[in-house]
């Protein structure tokens, strides 16, 4: 079984403020809907970023999408109307390791 945490970031450049970041990470374990492990904004959202980083957990910047999942509960699964936006992201890091999920047949 592969498990994937996954941390999606955005930065906002805002005219009057310094940068404004906001994280969410999402933990997969190829059985169930992702979930919501951590999130937040400013200082938070740049600690959840530095221990991915020191951990090597990809990170992948989605505005629209980080948006929307900051919004959920922490361990809430993603709602089904996410699936395909979040499937895409995971599909990133299982590429970005070189790997293939569980079941997954090359066509090949």
């Amino acid at each position: 079984m592969i498990f994937y945490r996954v941390i999606l970031n955005e930065q906002l450049l805002m005219t009057e403020k310094p940068d404004i970041s906001k994280a969410v990470a999402l933990f997969y374990d190829g059985k169930q809907a992702p979930q919501i492990t951590a999130k937040g904004s400013g200082a938070i959202a740049d600690e959840i970023i530095a221990i991915a980083q020191a951990h090597q957990i990809p990170l992948c910047d989605n505005k629209t999408l980080v948006d929307l999942l900051v919004n959920l509960e922490l361990d809430q699964e993603i709602p089904e109307n996410l699936y395909t936006a979040v499937a895409y992201i995971i599909a990133f890091a299982y590429a970005l390791e070189g790997k293939t999920p569980e079941g997954f047949f090359d066509a090949k």
